[in-house]
């Protein structure tokens, strides 16, 4: 995957924070912050499934039953 740069602008003790996660798990600071990014990405992911699964229990009755009064059921 190609990489871009982008440039950030934080505090200095937000950077020394950085720098000091990313060292203790032996990686550079830019594949820290882009796992973070890639961490927050998949959880707003799961959300969203979690999220629409929630609407879908609680609504099958109704679309079950205005499907199958139309005749548009797939059973």
């Amino acid at each position: 995957m190609a990489k871009t740069q982008l440039n950030v602008r934080v505090d200095e003790a937000t950077a020394e924070t950085a720098r000091e996660r990313a060292s203790q798990r032996g990686i550079s600071v830019n594949r820290y912050i882009e796992e973070l990014v890639q961490q927050d990405e998949g959880e707003n992911g799961r959300a969203f499934v979690q999220a629409a699964a929630d609407f879908m229990r609680t609504y099958e009755a109704v679309f079950t039953e205005e499907f199958d009064a139309r005749g548009d059921g797939a059973r």
